[in-house]
């Protein structure tokens, strides 16, 4: 099954810079083959479902290595039936009516 995503993966207790945690999951998510867009507080993921579930647990699994010993995670998700449907699609479909 297709979906999107938005993932923000938020490290506790890990400082008060997060960025290297943010760089080490946009790279797993790469590695993954996804299609992503980072944006200013998470990252929207495009791709089949349980490639995008395998992506976000290796990021927690990845950011727990790093040394964070909590990590809270805010996932939205959405997945249709009735066509195949991109991220770029949906951004274009507001566009065009501003």
């Amino acid at each position: 099954m297709h979906v999107i995503a938005d993932l923000c993966i938020i490290p506790l207790n890990a400082g008060i810079s997060l960025s290297p945690y943010v760089a080490a999951c946009e790279k797993v998510l790469a590695e993954a083959g996804l299609q992503t867009q980072l944006h200013a507080y998470g990252t929207n993921i495009e791709g089949e479902w349980d490639n995008v579930m395998a992506a976000v647990k290796r990021c927690h699994e990845v950011v727990h290595e790093m040394g964070a010993p909590r990590v809270s995670t805010i996932l939205k998700l959405g997945t249709r039936t009735d066509r195949l449907q991109s991220m770029d699609d949906k951004v274009r479909s507001v566009r065009e009516k501003l």
